[in-house]
């Protein structure tokens, strides 16, 4: 069974940010072998202009509504797509139009044989053309990925356990409600692997899209982004135990795991646009690039400042939408490069470093800080010996930054569940502050391993009024939602609600409940009258009386 790409006929707002392409997008036959690509950068964007278009045209709902909350114009110059014309002029040249960037306003060709770019350069609108791959490849290499397998043992759930998560989880907030874009190599046995079944069974993969084959299928390409989303999603009692199992997900393939170009960085980029666009709230990215099969084409350290990678610009402006950037930082320490890798440099990026079972850095995870002395790593988290899954029935330990990415991603989603108001840097800035290294961070653990139940804290601190004694609830009437406000954190916590009549129609043990703020929709759905509530905490016995309405 392959995933069912479950929105894609509700992404009329992409494919009108790609109407002026459909010309010269038409996917060649799969036995032609293009092996040289070229970016092409333009000037402008002709005859386009935000007069021509609608938000709703080039975004969908969802992501309007996250770019709002943050205070972000939509749209804006960037939301514009790169001018047709300009495409077809470049395509009548011999250049096979492969995808386009309308945030950096480039567009990615390619062709068979080494090309003469010099007629694209001659054309007005045209500022720069840059071979990105050529003929010279080494080969795939799957230690880039953190595929380190090893016997050793530590507990499935100490991705968990190691950042306190597990109040988060316990308290309902299990990134239910958050759209996460997972960027990777692939995702083969993602549609059948046993520690899946529970994210395909409630059809939590929105959308799947190949940016390297154009192609809606991603399970046809390696194992690697099976590896992270177990890590994110997974779900088996004993086995493992997902960060952020309830939230949904796209899997977008940007990684073409036999070369090392920077055309993949095109394709990247292509993949984050088509990330926001649907309005995804986070961008788990185990990816990152320095050096190339191709030397010349190599980042030098210096170009990790921040503002320099062509990947990393277009990471920054990912965060500048609202979305949550999480980079793995790289496993190049015990390897020449040594430092982290782009887009992990990117100062709104937050940057993952890998730690063991017992919070020590890993003998891989790459070094900071960025070349603009910015503290990178961000944050650390499991990375060593961690279980993910690796075809359709097998689950191993393994190593690499890869997976302390996703155990961020994941964790963050639940913190952007509890606090819904938070902005993605409000986010990082939370992790950072409540990480165990925040009053000295360093170039290996950046400012350490974070905790979750912190984290939260900070951010309901900033956001949640506290009233002046006990609870309040609210909104009363209501048309089933409930928030209950808490001066002093509950801790162990039990709720019954009662109809009129006297009959229990809710009851639940929250046990130990994490913040003071707690949102439920247990009278969705019920008969419009008159409702008790029974609420036991540690700090006292709290009841209320609620009026239902139906609309």
């Amino acid at each position: 069974m392959r995933i069912k790409t479950l929105i894609r006929s509700n992404l009329a707002w992409f494919l009108t940010g790609l109407l002026c392409l459909a010309s010269v997008s038409r996917s060649p036959a799969q036995t032609e072998n293009y092996t040289y690509f070229y970016r092409v950068y333009f000037t402008d964007k002709g005859a386009n202009s935000l007069s021509h278009f609608s938000a709703e045209q080039l975004l969908s709902p969802r992501a309007i509504e996250r770019r709002q909350k943050s205070g972000i114009a939509v749209p804006d110059y960037r939301d514009l797509p790169v001018f047709g014309e300009y495409i077809e002029q470049v395509s009548a040249l011999g250049f096979r139009f492969h995808c386009a960037s309308k945030w950096m306003n480039t567009a990615l060709f390619k062709t068979m044989n080494p090309a003469n770019t010099a007629p694209v350069k001659a054309l007005p609108f045209v500022a720069e053309v840059k071979l990105v791959r050529n003929n010279i490849v080494k080969g795939g290499d799957e230690d880039k990925f953190g595929y380190m397998l090893t016997e050793e043992i530590t507990p499935y759930d100490r991705p968990i356990t190691m950042v306190n998560g597990y109040p988060l989880h316990r308290s309902g907030f299990d990134g239910s409600g958050i759209l996460i874009a997972v960027l990777d190599a692939g995702f083969m046995y993602a549609d059948r692997a046993l520690s899946l079944a529970a994210l395909r069974s409630r059809n939590g993969i929105k959308d799947t899209y190949d940016f390297v084959k154009k192609s809606p299928v991603v399970c046809a390409y390696h194992t690697h982004g099976l590896s992270v989303l177990s890590v994110l999603a997974g779900q088996i009692s004993g086995v493992i135990t997902g960060t952020a199992p309830a939230a949904d997900y796209i899997l977008l393939r940007s990684e073409d795991a036999s070369t090392e170009t920077p055309a993949e960085e095109d394709f990247w980029i292509a993949a984050a646009e088509y990330a926001d666009s649907s309005g995804a709230d986070i961008i788990s990215s185990s990816l990152g690039y320095s050096t190339f099969d191709d030397v010349s084409m190599n980042y030098k350290f210096s170009d990790l400042d921040g503002n320099t990678a062509f990947i990393t610009r277009a990471a920054d402006i990912a965060a500048s939408r609202g979305i949550l950037v999480v980079s793995s930082a790289g496993n190049e320490r015990n390897k020449p490069w040594q430092r982290i890798i782009a887009p992990s440099d990117g100062d709104s990026v937050l940057a993952a470093g890998a730690v063991d079972g017992n919070n020590f850095i890993s003998v891989f995870s790459s070094a900071g800080p960025s070349a603009d002395r910015q503290v990178k790593p961000d944050v650390s988290a499991l990375g060593v010996n961690i279980t993910v899954q690796v075809n359709e029935t097998h689950l191993v330990k393994a190593n690499g930054t890869s997976f302390s990415c996703p155990v961020l991603s994941g964790m963050a989603a639940c913190l952007m569940e509890a606090v819904p108001q938070a902005a993605s840097h409000e986010i990082i800035r939370a992790l950072q502050l409540s990480a165990d290294r925040k009053n000295s961070p360093d170039s290996l653990y950046g400012y350490g391993i974070p905790d979750m139940l912190n984290a939260l804290r900070y951010l309901q601190d900033i956001y949640i009024e506290i009233p002046e004694v006990g609870s309040e609830l609210g909104p009363n009437p209501t048309r089933g939602e409930l928030q209950f406000t808490f001066r002093n954190e509950p801790g162990r916590m039990k709720m019954d609600i009662v109809n009129s009549s006297g009959k229990i129609i809710y009851r639940r043990d929250f046990g130990e409940y994490a913040g003071r703020n707690l949102r439920i929709n247990a009278l969705a759905g019920m008969e419009q009258g008159i409702y008790f509530i029974r609420l036991e905490t540690d700090s006292g016995t709290f009841k209320y009386r609620i009026v239902k309405l139906n609309d």
